[in-house]
């Protein structure tokens, strides 16, 4: 049996260290590319780039990416960054495959300040959102292996569960507000454009539902105590509702969201 020396683990931790700048190198330049193609769909347009699926999916791709790099900047996350990328890689396969249109001047119901105020915010959030359950899918994912005593070489360089827990919870704490100012700034721009606040649409319930969720799970974890495994699988349902509204509803269900496209 070979065992490792010291050389051989700093040479394999230099090898490591290696591929994650690389990787987080690639990681930056495709959101900046991403950015100017956003910008240039924007210009292309002549209005701000996300008022049909399609602008919707590729703006939300740029939050999420970036909101991974910002959280960078304060922890390792380094090898989360394939999860990371394989999801923009698929949202944007997606939008480019299946949700593409032409761009196009806005439809006169869509031209209103609260497309900017209320859209743009819902961007954010959802960004935000996806990259918390990313990371309560890795926190997951590791309690199992040290549950069983493994940890491959990716779980290896991953940050310990009580970070990803901690990290996970403080995401959706602070993007929490944003997304209740979302649904607040939604039910005006409805009020301005149909004359009235709320009537139940599919995307409004929705929208609602996902407030709800994530409230429960913040609830959970501020006043029951709730962390860890229970915690993680929380904040997953409460992101399912959110990828629900995203992906069913905005493509399948019916109500007044459904001439925009979103």
């Amino acid at each position: 049996v070979k065992v490792p020396t010291a050389t051989s683990k700093t040479l394999d931790y230099k090898r490591t260290e290696k591929v994650a700048r690389i990787a987080t190198a690639m990681m930056i330049l495709g959101f900046v590319l991403l950015f100017a193609g956003v910008i240039a769909r924007g210009i292309s347009a002549g209005r701000v780039p996300w008022s049909n699926m399609y602008e919707f999916s590729i703006t939300g791709a740029l939050t999420f990416s970036g909101a991974y790099l910002l959280a960078l900047r304060k922890y390792d996350l380094r090898w989360l960054g394939l999860l990371v990328s394989v999801s923009v890689l698929l949202t944007l396969g997606t939008a480019v495959t299946a949700l593409y249109v032409p761009s196009a001047p806005l439809v006169p119901a869509l031209k209103s300040e609260w497309l900017v105020i209320h859209v743009s915010t819902a961007i954010i959030s959802g960004g935000v959102f996806l990259l918390s359950n990313v990371i309560a899918s890795a926190y997951l994912y590791l309690d199992r292996m040290e549950a069983k005593g493994e940890r491959t070489p990716w779980a290896k360089r991953l940050p310990d569960l009580e970070t990803l827990d901690l990290l996970s919870y403080r995401l959706v704490a602070f993007v929490f507000p944003l997304w209740t100012f979302s649904v607040i700034a939604g039910a005006i721009w409805a009020e301005s454009a149909w004359g009235r606040y709320w009537g139940w649409d599919p995307k409004e319930t929705w929208a609602f539902i996902t407030w709800v969720a994530y409230a429960a799970y913040l609830h959970a974890r501020v006043t029951i105590g709730w962390r860890g495994r229970r915690a993680a699988w929380l904040c997953l349902f409460a992101g399912s509702t959110f990828l629900f509204n995203y992906v069913y509803v905005n493509i399948w269900g019916t109500g007044k969201h459904t001439y925009s496209g979103l």
